[in-house]
């Protein structure tokens, strides 16, 4: 009995190995999003928040993102920006601003932004990306 939960022991450590090697060994990359630790300040507008923040592409097969505002628990947090949905081309960078009204301010917890991959390209990659940063506490 003990030898058969060693042997499943082994081929799971195996496999866990192995998943580990085949992701340092593929070049996967991904995109950036920074800062890392944004912090919510006051805007121009009366009782809204606003953040700035920057993306770079480091993925030659995608050229558009989403942007989302999350809460603890990854439930959405209502937020206005320019474009939910960026183009950003090969190894280049924007910038964008979010504002989040002052009342939803103390929810935002995460700021993620995830790759779209085209449904008709047959050739290019399965792998999303997301990547989120996660907000200081707002200056309120």
């Amino acid at each position: 009995m003990q030898s058969c939960w060693q042997s499943a022991s082994l081929t799971k450590m195996f496999y866990r190995t192995l998943a580990l090697i085949l992701a340092c060994a593929s070049s996967a990359q991904a995109h950036e999003m920074l800062p890392t630790y944004p912090r919510l300040q006051p805007s121009y507008v009366d009782d809204v928040m606003q953040v700035q923040m920057r993306m770079f592409n480091k993925r030659r097969d995608v050229d558009w993102y989403e942007v989302g505002v999350f809460d603890a628990k990854w439930n959405p947090v209502p937020f206005v920006t320019g474009y939910r949905i960026l183009k950003i081309e090969y190894l280049s960078h924007v910038r964008f601003d979010v504002y989040i009204r002052e009342a939803d301010a103390k929810r935002a917890h995460y700021i993620c932004s995830q790759s779209k991959l085209r449904r008709d390209d047959s050739e290019g990659t399965v792998v999303a990306s997301r990547i989120c940063s996660k907000f200081r506490p707002p200056l309120l």
